[in-house]
């Protein structure tokens, strides 16, 4: 029947609670993942096929004339105002579920249904407004469920059918179910509460009890005026304690009736699915047997679509069709969003050739934003004066909606001659009206924000109160695809993908002391520079986007690398309080041991000289003293680099000895008590360094501004620059570090069953390994032996040589390469796993760590054997360290909504945060009492990091403690 505007007794509308068939079709069947590339499939395969049989059985036995399915949007409802603790007991969904919640609304519009959702709402209000106004018009209408909070609404011309159970639920089953008719279920409900809702009711009164009071009394407003007539003592006195908690969840359970309704009843009528459509979608996830069987029944030509076709396509003109797959990105889902599965435009209109606009009205940034609407996605980037996203100014935003279509929107710009904001003479829009202007559209689930390196602009943008979601970030997918191939910035994605030269911008600002801050450059030098940057990164995006699917890493980029960005920006906005005087009377300390350290250097020496020279402590140690194995560099002076200094050392040369801890006094000192005050922000008070998620070729993290990673905390005087970190008085640091992480995934990935079983025990791994090597039962073991086979252990990971572990111990280089032979003859498995890794570097030209990152390894196959051999150790090592830096990752974005629903980020209990990443280790900071809680929450999270993409054969064990200072901690 061909759709109508309204309805009448003649029709009969079906609507599907649709997060109940996603959760049912996900445990019903075991787990699905695409092949091409991973993605976890299993629940939208479920939900297809529950969605077929209801509407081809449906159809032959109730004939409905209209059908949607509704969804739980994203984020909190309006109950979360009532009552903040509203959900807050359930447990985040499986994280395999996570990025099937899009796709299952792509599903819906392609079998032509409309996936109505609306944020703010849940599905059940949507549901509950949708059934009483279309039994308001006369229609029959059908609830696909089994939800009991949807029993309310039965009665009438309204009736629930759930599926699973081939079971109708009337008014006679609602009674079966609570005891009372339909229009008595909230009262019952706000007296029983629910547990998994975190509905608190009243104590101790059960649904039973709860329907004999209402059934006596009549109603929850008499019940509870009535109470003191009640003479059961407690019953009596907990309905008049917790009257007021019985109103609230009155109000919690009671669905909305009147929310808006993103989708007419003329949009729901019931018709078969568009071929292109269907064939597309489902060829495109891969359902074989699906697609034969879905073209049979609608006699469909499978073989004539495409799977790129999907969603190239407007699927159905019957909803918003971006918002059920935004809506999931908003929540770092994986969505495809506007045709995101298919390829970029053919040929897209020369960067040289745009035309750029330079918005000063609102009338035309008006224009501008309801362009990015109506396109679905729009590429967005901001300028500023500074490159510190925690202190810099913003100056201007640009905009894209489409190739060569891009606009920059001035907003700070000031005349050359420095005069004040206010005297500049070019128009511009305040700032403060661009963004209440923007503040919808960048918050706008229905609208996909592309950006470049998006972490730097969430921060402008958070620091001016505006929300950014959904996103993508080039840079990432670029990391995504080819970490190790190439850079991952602009300018060199630009040429390598679009052939074109950004416009430098040193062009605008100039270099050195003459250097202008970007507020100064003209806004007409500005725009279209500006403009240009967000043009570039849309056609960026364009072309990107559709490897990550074809190459295979759509999980790594939607698992592991966009998820991460709030969170980092967030560890970055809370930053760490750090203590001057500490670091001031540490300077003091380091500043006069090295002086002492400095008589000791010129007494060996026999005469004083720059120890920081390099050429002048070349000549003492190779000239004047003639040590041996001294090499020139092409400048023809001697190299006195460290690994030449721990050469001699290890020869027993004092001098080369006592130069080094010299020098590593000389940079704690230099780059940490005297430097890290400069970095402390004088608006909070604290340390914000700066996170880069595309600065490793394994997924570690790097740090700067300052770099708190390269911390040294082998030496005790590398460990006291920690005690400067500190926290607030009433609060402490946690520290939370994963327990020898490296050596446990090569224990996994190499199969080595002793390691595993010494893991699975608990034992000590070092003494573990120098009883299995050398002989020695683990009750005679002593701290030397111990130490040499913890040095083979860690050196083995990064492919040490015996040059390196006979400096490491002190021993003779023949030495060591014994050790390292026995090692492997013990654990045979280690050297076949590295020359296996090795053969699959060399056939591929890179490897994956066990999270399906992709690790290029550019020389493997290179001709000079110097160069090779790095390869090969480089490629062997980054499985492992890269592992260990995706386990951590998954760690860090589990770690915000684990904290929330433990209740941990509460200002009024604990408010703790997660302030910094190195390495292992995770610091967070929390309200002394909360210490403890945080610990246990922190280490569950970490330990069970891998679940439930991977189950590791060893377990991962994470030491945590709480305490005033980093170094404490640790």
């Amino acid at each position: 029947m061909a759709a109508s505007g309204t309805l009448d007794s003649t029709h009969h509308l079906y609507l599907v609670d649709g997060s109940t068939y996603i959760f049912r079709a996900y445990h019903a069947l075991p787990p699905l993942t695409r092949k091409s590339d991973g993605l976890p499939v299993g629940a939208v395969s479920g939900f297809c096929n529950m969605l077929f049989k209801l509407v081809n059985e449906m159809t032959a036995a109730e004939s409905p004339t209209h059908l949607a399915v509704i969804f739980d949007a994203s984020g909190k409802s309006f109950r979360n105002e009532i009552y903040p603790d509203y959900k807050a007991h359930r447990p985040p969904a499986p994280e395999d579920l996570v990025p099937q919640f899009p796709l299952v609304r792509e599903a819906t519009r392609a079998f032509n249904i409309p996936a109505i959702e609306l944020e703010g709402f849940e599905a059940d209000d949507l549901i509950a407004t949708y059934a009483r106004a279309a039994a308001a018009q006369g229609a029959k209408v059908t609830i696909v469920s089994s939800d009991k909070d949807l029993m309310q609404l039965v009665g009438g011309t309204i009736d629930m059918v759930d599926t699973m159970k081939d079971k109708k639920i009337g008014p006679d089953q609602v009674v079966e179910k609570f005891g009372v008719r339909p229009d008595r279920v909230i009262d019952v409900q706000s007296l029983a509460g629910d547990s998994v809702d975190n509905v608190p009711g009243v104590p101790g009164i059960g649904i039973k009890t709860a329907a004999q009071l209402i059934d006596e009394y009549g109603d929850l407003d008499t019940l509870l005026a009535r109470a003191a007539e009640i003479k059961q003592n407690k019953r009596r006195e907990n309905l008049i304690e917790f009257a007021e908690q019985a109103r609230i969840s009155r109000q919690l359970v009671t669905l909305k009736t009147d929310t808006p309704m993103p989708v007419g009843f003329g949009a729901m009528g019931l018709e078969d699915p568009t071929p292109e459509a269907l064939m597309g979608f489902l060829k495109a996830m891969e359902f074989n047997t699906l697609t034969k069987r879905l073209a049979a029944h609608y006699a469909i030509d499978a073989e004539a679509f495409a799977a790129s076709d999907t969603l190239v396509a407007d699927t159905s003109a019957k909803d918003n069709t971006a918002n059920g797959a935004a809506n999931g990105a908003a929540s770092g889902e994986a969505a495809p969003l506007n045709g995101s599965y298919a390829t970029p435009p053919a040929a897209m209109p020369p960067v040289t050739e745009a035309q750029y606009e330079t918005v000063t009205t609102t009338e035309a940034l008006q224009g501008w934003i309801d362009r990015a609407h109506a396109a679905g996605v729009v590429a967005l980037d901001t300028e500023t004066d500074g490159l510190d996203a925690m202190q810099c100014r913003l100056v201007g935003i640009s905009l894209a909606v489409a190739p060569g279509e891009a606009c920059y929107i001035p907003l700070a710009h000031r005349p050359a001659d420095g005069l004040a904001l206010e005297a500049a003479e070019t128009e511009q829009l305040p700032t403060a009206t661009a963004l209440d202007m923007l503040r919808p559209l960048l918050a706008d689930a229905a609208v996909l924000k592309i950006l470049q390196n998006a972490k730097f602009d969430l921060q402008i943008f958070n620091r001016l109160n505006v929300a950014v979601t959904p996103i993508d970030d080039t840079m990432l997918m670029s990391y995504a695809l080819d970490a190790g191939n190439h850079g991952h910035g602009m300018d060199a994605l630009s040429e390598k993908y679009l052939g074109h030269t950004p416009v430098p911008i040193k062009q605008l600002i100039g270099t050195g002391k003459a250097q202008i801050t970007f507020d100064l450059v003209p806004v007409d030098e500005a725009a279209h520079y500006a403009a240009e940057d967000a043009d570039i990164t849309l056609r960026l995006w364009q072309h990107l986007k559709p490897r990550l699917s074809a190459e295979a890493v759509t999980s790594v980029y939607e698992g592991l690398e966009r998820p991460l960005v709030p969170v980092l920006r967030q560890m970055e906005a809370a930053g760490i309080l750090v203590d001057r005087q500490v670091l001031s009377r540490l300077s003091g300390e380091f500043a006069q041991k090295m002086a002492a350290m400095e008589d000791g250097i010129y007494e060996q020496a026999g005469e004083r000289f720059n120890i920081a020279s390099p050429k002048q402590l070349g000549d003492i140690l190779f000239d004047k003293m003639g040590l041996p194995g001294g090499k020139k560099t092409k400048t023809g002076a001697w190299g006195t680099g460290a690994d030449v200094l721990e050469g001699l050392a290890a020869e027993g040369h004092g001098l080369a000895h006592d130069v080094l801890a010299w020098r590593g006094l000389a940079k704690l000192k230099s780059t940490y008590t005297d430097a890290l005050p400069e970095f402390i922000n004088p608006e909070t008070g604290r340390v914000h360094t700066s996170y880069s998620l595309a600065a490793t070729t394994t997924g570690r993290l790097a740090s700067s501004d300052p770099n708190l990673q390269n911390i040294p905390i082998r030496t005790q005087d590398g460990r006291r620059i920690r005690t400067a970190f500190v926290a607030p008085q009433g609060r402490v640091l946690v520290s939370a570090d994963y327990s020898q992480i490296e050596l446990r995934i090569l224990a996994h990935m190499a199969a080595i069953d002793s390691l595993r079983q010494a893991f699975a025990d608990g034992q000590d791994i070092h003494a573990m390994t120098a009883s299995e090597m050398f002989g020695v039962p683990l009750a005679d073991m002593t701290p030397d032996v111990r130490r040499r086979a913890k040095a083979i252990n860690f050196g083995i990971i990064y492919g040490i040589s015996a040059f390196g572990l006979a400096n490491q111990l002190g021993i003779s280089r023949s030495e060591a390469g014994d050790y390292i032979k026995a090692y492997f003859e013990k654990f045979p498995g280690i050297k076949d796993y590295m020359e296996a890794t090795k053969t699959e570097a060399r056939a591929q030209g890179y490897v994956a760590t066990l999270f399906g990152r992709k690790i290029h390894v550019a020389e493997i196959n290179a001709k000079i054997p110097a160069r090779r051999a790095f390869a090969e150790r480089a490629a062997i090592n980054a499985p492992i360290q890269g592992t260990a830096a995706d386990i951590i990752r998954r760690a860090m974005v589990a770690m915000p909504p684990a904290l929330e629903a433990a209740g941990l980020t509460d200002a009024k209990t604990g408010d703790a945060h997660m302030l910094l990443q190195v390495h292992d280790e995770l610091i967070f900071e929390v309200a002394e009492d909360q210490a403890a809680a945080l610990t246990d929450t922190v280490r569950a999270v970490m330990e069970n990091a891998c679940a439930p993409r991977l189950t590791l054969s060893v377990p991962l064990v994470v030491d945590a403690e709480a305490a005033r200072n980093w170094d404490e901690a640790h």
